[in-house]
């Protein structure tokens, strides 16, 4: 029985059973049966489920999200934000598209023949998800595949196993059917041996890019099926001079920091005009040290520690790294309390002096660091946003909108904002190009990957 290590003391939290091959081939056959008849149930009572499985889990959310922060170290207010504030907003918005999403496409008329596209279910969808926002990432999936007829199996981060079961506990507490969703915790050997079968319609991973590549051999030993891949990103802010000051830096600092910056599109790197660097890294300073480092499971704290000591390690060697070729740690050791009850706690950090050659500022870092660097103009901002080989997400901040929105058709990324970061609107496409993945969740366009075209030509008159 695999145990997880909680980041806020080093001990066990939780252990969880993994599944055998024939054990998981059993749960995959009662899927594919419940899909078969959830397929065939009218989209209203698939709604009507998904809002239930909401009530479902909001009755025991001081539970469930209570496990979230001891599992991967998220502030307590945290976990619970990401049902109420995202989740239930998700899954709403899902819901409302799913009808238009769904709906037929009818060609034009033809005398004596009736012709139109469907989108029919591809069976069972298998969701590899991450740990790092464990509802959220599942939802993404999870949502739109149950309103189009799937049944859906979730092999969660062993980090976070037990939100599988939660979602699978919800569904079952909302009415689903047995086995339409389901936790699948399984091994990394087996799932690759899993998707190697014919079980699965569509298969669904965020994660690493090394990850991503792995799950794209496993499929394609055997299948010509769909992969969504979401897979990090390096995400770059531009600030310019008219921007609306303070505002930018607020959104910045909690675009860096929110998670402990375990975002995929968190902000990991920043670029300033010359006329405005040196007042806004004083002003960024400034807020940064506010944050409370802490025991996640306390009301004061803010930000937690990370998911684990490997990960904490990594931002050390990168901030060690950085400082070794000229940049400036701008925070002080010792401002900040930092708890020693695991190796996992890391106080948020601030870098001038940066630039390319530093891993810092190219590849990813996926924790409290972030580099600011001096810019000449908007368009050496772009040239640097786009030297990266990450294109999740991007942000323009000033109060000029063409001018955002012309710069913005320049920047190699999934989504461009304008004065805000780190943000999914669920009506929008979610994806990313380059080594952030393939693929799209959210949206209509999100139930694509779901569905399969079915073609309806019907002869009516000879």
């Amino acid at each position: 029985m695999p145990d997880i290590i909680s980041p806020i003391d080093g001990r066990v939290a939780f252990g969880y059973a993994e599944l055998t091959y024939e054990t998981a081939l059993a749960r995959l056959e009662r899927a594919q049966t419940a899909w078969r008849l959830w397929s065939a149930t009218p989209l209203p009572e698939r709604i009507a489920l998904c809002g239930r499985m909401l009530d479902a889990y909001r009755a025991r959310l001081p539970e469930y999200s209570e496990q979230i922060t001891r599992m991967m170290g998220k502030p307590l207010g945290q976990a619970r934000g990401e049902f109420e504030r995202s989740m239930c907003e998700r899954v709403d918005q899902l819901c409302g598209l799913a009808a238009e999403a769904l709906a037929d496409e009818t060609l034009p008329e033809r005398p004596g023949f009736r012709r139109f596209i469907r989108r029919e279910p591809v069976g069972v969808v298998f969701d590899i998800a991450a740990w790092n926002y464990p509802l959220l990432i599942a939802v993404n999936v999870v949502i739109p595949a149950v309103l189009a007829g799937n049944a859906v199996v979730i092999k969660h981060s062993h980090q976070t196993a037990l939100v599988a079961d939660q979602f699978e506990q919800a569904f079952l507490a909302a009415g689903a059917p047995a086995g339409l969703v389901q936790a699948l915790p399984v091994d990394h050997a087996t799932a690759a041996q899993l998707m190697a079968t014919r079980h699965f319609g569509y298969v669904s991973f965020t994660g690493s890019v090394r990850g991503g590549h792995e799950v794209y051999r496993a499929v394609a030993k055997d299948n010509f099926i769909g992969v969504g891949l979401e897979l990090g990103g390096k995400d770059p802010a531009l600030v310019l001079p008219d921007c609306d000051f303070d505002f930018t830096v607020e959104n910045l600092v909690d675009g860096a920091f929110y998670n402990s910056g375990q975002s995929c599109c968190g902000i990991e790197r920043i670029y300033v005009h010359e006329e405005i660097h040196d007042r806004f890294v004083e002003a960024y300073v400034a807020l940064t040290k506010k944050y409370v480092v802490g025991n996640p499971l306390d009301a004061a704290t803010n930000l937690g520690p990370l998911v684990n000591a490997a990960a904490a390690e990594h931002v050390r060697r990168q901030n060690a790294e950085a400082t070794s070729r000229g940049a400036r740690a701008l925070i002080p050791e010792g401002h900040f309390d930092v708890p020693d009850l695991s190796p996992c706690y890391l106080a948020p950090q601030v870098f001038d002096g940066v630039d390319h050659t530093m891993s810092l500022m190219y590849d990813e870092t996926f924790g409290p660091s972030i580099g600011i660097m001096r810019v000449r103009d908007a368009d050496e901002g772009v040239r640097l946003m786009n030297d990266s080989p990450y294109g999740l997400t991007a942000s323009i901040w000033t109060r000029d909108g063409d001018r955002g929105a012309e710069l913005a058709t320049a920047v190699e990324a999934g989504t461009v904002f304008l004065n805000r970061c780190d943000y999914l609107d669920p009506g929008m496409a979610w994806t990313g190009i380059k080594d952030s993945g393939h693929g799209v969740s959210l949206s209509k366009l999100g139930f694509l990957s779901v569905t399969r075209p079915k073609n309806y030509h019907l002869r009516l008159q000879w």
